[in-house]
Protein backbone atom coordinates (compact mmCIF):
# COMPACT_ATOMS: atom_id res chain seq x y z
CA UNK A 1 0.00 0.00 0.00
CA UNK A 2 2.55 2.45 0.50
CA UNK A 3 4.31 4.16 -2.06
CA UNK A 4 7.95 2.74 -2.27
CA UNK A 5 9.01 5.90 -3.85
CA UNK A 6 8.07 8.28 -1.08
CA UNK A 7 9.72 11.17 -1.84
CA UNK A 8 12.39 12.40 1.23
CA UNK A 9 13.39 15.41 2.74
CA UNK A 10 16.58 17.01 1.55
CA UNK A 11 17.80 15.40 5.17
CA UNK A 12 16.72 11.81 4.43
CA UNK A 13 13.38 11.79 6.57
CA UNK A 14 10.07 10.88 4.80
CA UNK A 15 7.89 13.60 3.74
CA UNK A 16 4.12 13.64 5.01
CA UNK A 17 1.66 11.42 3.25
CA UNK A 18 -0.81 13.95 3.79
CA UNK A 19 -0.84 17.09 4.86
CA UNK A 20 -3.51 20.28 5.75
CA UNK A 21 -2.15 23.62 5.08
CA UNK A 22 -4.81 26.27 6.80
CA UNK A 23 -7.91 23.84 5.68
CA UNK A 24 -11.05 25.73 6.87
CA UNK A 25 -14.78 24.29 6.02
CA UNK A 26 -17.51 26.86 6.41
CA UNK A 27 -21.48 25.84 5.83
CA UNK A 28 -23.63 27.92 5.23
CA UNK A 29 -27.02 27.65 7.27
CA UNK A 30 -29.84 29.92 6.53
CA UNK A 31 -28.13 33.41 6.55
CA UNK A 32 -25.67 32.21 8.98
CA UNK A 33 -22.20 30.14 8.22
CA UNK A 34 -21.25 27.77 10.55
CA UNK A 35 -17.34 26.72 10.37
CA UNK A 36 -16.32 22.86 11.38
CA UNK A 37 -12.65 23.14 10.72
CA UNK A 38 -10.65 26.37 11.25
CA UNK A 39 -7.25 27.02 9.65
CA UNK A 40 -6.64 23.71 10.19
CA UNK A 41 -2.55 22.70 9.76
CA UNK A 42 -1.29 18.94 10.57
CA UNK A 43 0.23 15.98 8.64
CA UNK A 44 0.24 12.58 8.66
CA UNK A 45 3.40 10.23 7.72
CA UNK A 46 3.67 7.15 5.64
CA UNK A 47 3.00 4.26 7.86
CA UNK A 48 0.79 6.07 10.88
CA UNK A 49 -1.96 4.50 12.41
CA UNK A 50 -3.87 7.99 13.34
CA UNK A 51 -7.23 8.25 15.44
CA UNK A 52 -9.42 11.33 15.32
CA UNK A 53 -11.64 12.09 18.05
CA UNK A 54 -14.04 14.34 18.95
CA UNK A 55 -17.26 14.86 20.29
CA UNK A 56 -20.67 14.25 17.63
CA UNK A 57 -20.58 16.88 14.76
CA UNK A 58 -17.56 18.56 15.68
CA UNK A 59 -16.12 17.70 12.13
CA UNK A 60 -14.39 14.19 11.99
CA UNK A 61 -16.30 12.44 9.44
CA UNK A 62 -16.55 16.40 7.68
CA UNK A 63 -12.43 16.37 7.44
CA UNK A 64 -12.56 12.59 6.31
CA UNK A 65 -14.95 13.41 3.41
CA UNK A 66 -12.27 16.58 2.50
CA UNK A 67 -9.18 14.12 2.93
CA UNK A 68 -10.99 11.21 0.04
CA UNK A 69 -12.04 14.16 -1.96
CA UNK A 70 -15.90 13.71 -1.11
CA UNK A 71 -16.09 17.23 0.08
CA UNK A 72 -14.04 20.66 -1.19
CA UNK A 73 -12.86 22.74 1.70
CA UNK A 74 -14.07 25.96 1.48
CA UNK A 75 -10.25 27.37 1.52
CA UNK A 76 -6.73 26.41 2.71
CA UNK A 77 -5.11 22.80 0.75
CA UNK A 78 -5.18 19.24 1.66
CA UNK A 79 -1.75 17.03 -0.12
CA UNK A 80 -2.41 13.54 -0.63
CA UNK A 81 1.47 12.06 -1.55
CA UNK A 82 2.23 15.00 -2.72
CA UNK A 83 -1.27 16.18 -4.85
CA UNK A 84 -3.28 18.92 -4.11
CA UNK A 85 -6.23 17.35 -4.17
CA UNK A 86 -8.24 20.43 -3.89
CA UNK A 87 -7.19 21.74 -7.11
CA UNK A 88 -8.23 19.04 -9.08
CA UNK A 89 -11.87 18.47 -10.80
CA UNK A 90 -14.37 16.48 -9.22
CA UNK A 91 -13.81 13.61 -11.93
CA UNK A 92 -10.02 13.80 -11.63
CA UNK A 93 -11.28 13.53 -7.22
CA UNK A 94 -13.04 10.52 -7.97
CA UNK A 95 -10.36 9.00 -10.25
CA UNK A 96 -7.91 9.49 -7.63
CA UNK A 97 -9.66 8.52 -4.75
CA UNK A 98 -10.86 5.16 -6.93
CA UNK A 99 -7.00 4.38 -7.13
CA UNK A 100 -5.17 5.64 -4.02
CA UNK A 101 -7.67 5.30 -1.44
CA UNK A 102 -9.82 2.64 0.81
CA UNK A 103 -12.74 3.60 2.29
CA UNK A 104 -14.21 1.24 5.59
CA UNK A 105 -17.97 2.71 7.20
CA UNK A 106 -19.92 2.02 9.88
CA UNK A 107 -22.68 0.59 7.52
CA UNK A 108 -20.75 -1.90 5.58
CA UNK A 109 -21.87 -0.45 2.53
CA UNK A 110 -21.42 -4.01 0.32
CA UNK A 111 -23.51 -4.10 -2.88
CA UNK A 112 -26.18 -6.52 -2.09
CA UNK A 113 -27.11 -7.64 -5.61
CA UNK A 114 -22.87 -9.07 -5.97
CA UNK A 115 -21.52 -11.53 -4.13
CA UNK A 116 -18.25 -11.39 -1.54
CA UNK A 117 -15.85 -12.29 -4.94
CA UNK A 118 -17.93 -9.76 -6.95
CA UNK A 119 -17.84 -6.81 -4.31
CA UNK A 120 -14.15 -7.33 -3.69
CA UNK A 121 -13.49 -7.63 -7.80
CA UNK A 122 -15.34 -4.10 -8.24
CA UNK A 123 -12.78 -1.76 -7.06
CA UNK A 124 -9.84 -4.00 -9.79
CA UNK A 125 -12.41 -3.70 -12.29
CA UNK A 126 -13.14 0.46 -12.02
CA UNK A 127 -9.42 0.56 -12.09
CA UNK A 128 -8.89 -1.95 -15.10
CA UNK A 129 -7.13 -4.22 -12.75
CA UNK A 130 -9.41 -7.50 -13.41
CA UNK A 131 -6.49 -9.55 -14.59
CA UNK A 132 -5.09 -12.76 -13.14
CA UNK A 133 -2.83 -10.18 -10.76
CA UNK A 134 -5.69 -9.06 -9.45
CA UNK A 135 -8.32 -12.15 -9.09
CA UNK A 136 -5.23 -13.17 -7.35
CA UNK A 137 -5.38 -10.76 -5.16
CA UNK A 138 -9.43 -10.92 -4.22
CA UNK A 139 -8.23 -14.45 -3.38
CA UNK A 140 -5.27 -13.88 -0.35
CA UNK A 141 -7.64 -11.18 1.12
CA UNK A 142 -10.11 -13.55 1.54
CA UNK A 143 -8.10 -16.07 2.77
CA UNK A 144 -6.47 -12.81 5.08
CA UNK A 145 -9.89 -12.16 6.39
CA UNK A 146 -11.06 -15.86 6.92
CA UNK A 147 -13.66 -15.94 4.44
CA UNK A 148 -12.16 -17.72 1.48
CA UNK A 149 -14.89 -20.16 1.96
CA UNK A 150 -17.94 -17.03 1.58
CA UNK A 151 -16.58 -16.12 -1.51
CA UNK A 152 -20.09 -16.60 -3.36
CA UNK A 153 -22.09 -16.01 -0.58
CA UNK A 154 -24.32 -12.41 -0.63
CA UNK A 155 -24.03 -9.60 2.19
CA UNK A 156 -27.47 -10.60 3.74
CA UNK A 157 -26.21 -13.90 3.95
CA UNK A 158 -22.96 -12.69 6.16
CA UNK A 159 -23.16 -11.86 10.11
CA UNK A 160 -22.04 -8.17 10.74
CA UNK A 161 -18.31 -8.75 11.52
CA UNK A 162 -18.13 -10.69 8.63
CA UNK A 163 -19.80 -7.94 6.60
CA UNK A 164 -17.30 -5.84 8.12
CA UNK A 165 -14.14 -8.12 7.16
CA UNK A 166 -15.51 -8.27 3.76
CA UNK A 167 -15.69 -4.17 3.46
CA UNK A 168 -12.11 -4.39 4.87
CA UNK A 169 -10.43 -6.94 2.19
CA UNK A 170 -12.54 -4.57 -0.74
CA UNK A 171 -10.86 -1.40 0.63
CA UNK A 172 -7.40 -2.72 0.35
CA UNK A 173 -7.64 -4.82 -2.72
CA UNK A 174 -6.58 -1.99 -5.09
CA UNK A 175 -4.08 -1.61 -2.48
CA UNK A 176 -4.26 2.20 -1.72
CA UNK A 177 -1.71 4.81 -0.41
CA UNK A 178 -4.53 5.66 2.74
CA UNK A 179 -7.29 3.77 4.10
CA UNK A 180 -9.98 6.03 6.08
CA UNK A 181 -12.21 4.44 8.56
CA UNK A 182 -15.41 6.23 9.85
CA UNK A 183 -16.52 4.34 13.19
CA UNK A 184 -15.22 0.71 11.26
CA UNK A 185 -16.42 -1.08 14.25
CA UNK A 186 -19.46 1.43 15.38
CA UNK A 187 -22.05 -1.29 13.99
CA UNK A 188 -20.55 -3.65 16.00
CA UNK A 189 -20.45 -5.87 19.44
CA UNK A 190 -17.29 -5.20 21.41
CA UNK A 191 -15.75 -8.76 21.08
CA UNK A 192 -16.60 -8.79 16.86
CA UNK A 193 -15.54 -5.01 16.78
CA UNK A 194 -12.11 -5.61 18.48
CA UNK A 195 -11.45 -8.55 16.10
CA UNK A 196 -12.56 -6.92 13.24
CA UNK A 197 -10.33 -3.94 14.21
CA UNK A 198 -7.33 -6.23 14.90
CA UNK A 199 -8.02 -7.68 11.07
CA UNK A 200 -7.85 -4.45 9.86
CA UNK A 201 -4.87 -2.87 11.22
CA UNK A 202 -3.13 -6.11 11.04
CA UNK A 203 -3.74 -6.33 6.97
CA UNK A 204 -2.83 -2.20 6.74
CA UNK A 205 0.66 -2.72 8.89
CA UNK A 206 1.54 -5.87 6.82
CA UNK A 207 1.58 -3.59 3.82
CA UNK A 208 3.05 -0.56 5.88
CA UNK A 209 0.35 1.06 4.68
CA UNK A 210 -1.21 4.59 6.38
CA UNK A 211 -4.74 5.43 8.19
CA UNK A 212 -6.70 7.96 9.60
CA UNK A 213 -9.65 6.31 11.85
CA UNK A 214 -12.54 8.25 13.11
CA UNK A 215 -13.92 6.20 16.46
CA UNK A 216 -15.37 6.61 20.30
CA UNK A 217 -13.77 3.27 20.82
CA UNK A 218 -11.41 3.06 23.28
CA UNK A 219 -9.93 -0.50 22.12
CA UNK A 220 -9.18 1.69 18.52
CA UNK A 221 -7.28 3.98 20.16
CA UNK A 222 -5.28 1.77 22.40
CA UNK A 223 -4.05 0.58 18.97
CA UNK A 224 -3.16 3.91 17.54
CA UNK A 225 0.20 4.93 16.78
CA UNK A 226 -0.97 8.73 17.27
CA UNK A 227 -4.71 10.38 18.11
CA UNK A 228 -5.83 13.52 17.08
CA UNK A 229 -8.30 15.48 18.31
CA UNK A 230 -10.95 18.05 16.88
CA UNK A 231 -11.25 20.97 19.60
CA UNK A 232 -12.93 24.64 18.47
CA UNK A 233 -12.66 23.65 15.19
CA UNK A 234 -8.86 22.76 14.48
CA UNK A 235 -6.74 19.62 15.12
CA UNK A 236 -4.79 18.85 18.33
CA UNK A 237 -2.27 16.06 19.47
CA UNK A 238 -3.96 14.53 22.06
CA UNK A 239 -2.24 11.85 24.84
CA UNK A 240 -2.90 8.43 25.05
CA UNK A 241 -4.05 8.79 28.50
CA UNK A 242 -6.14 11.74 27.92
CA UNK A 243 -7.34 10.45 24.51
CA UNK A 244 -8.58 7.22 26.14
CA UNK A 245 -9.97 9.65 29.22
CA UNK A 246 -12.22 11.07 25.96
CA UNK A 247 -13.14 7.88 24.57
CA UNK A 248 -14.68 6.19 28.05
CA UNK A 249 -16.95 9.76 27.29
CA UNK A 250 -15.14 12.12 29.85
CA UNK A 251 -15.04 15.12 27.86
CA UNK A 252 -16.45 14.30 24.79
Amino acid sequence: MQNPDTEQNVDGAASPLVEFHSLTKAYLEGESTRSVLIDVNASIMPGEFVVLLGPSGSGKSTLLNLVSGIDVPTSGEIIVDGVDITRLTERDRTLYRRRNIGLVFQFFNLIPTLNVWENLMLPLELNGLSNATGRSRVSDLLESVGLSDRARSFPDRLSGGEQQRIAIARALVHEPKLLLADEPTGNLDGETGRAVMDTLVSLVRRNGGTMLVVTHSREVVELADRVLGIQGGTLVDLRKDSALELADGKGL
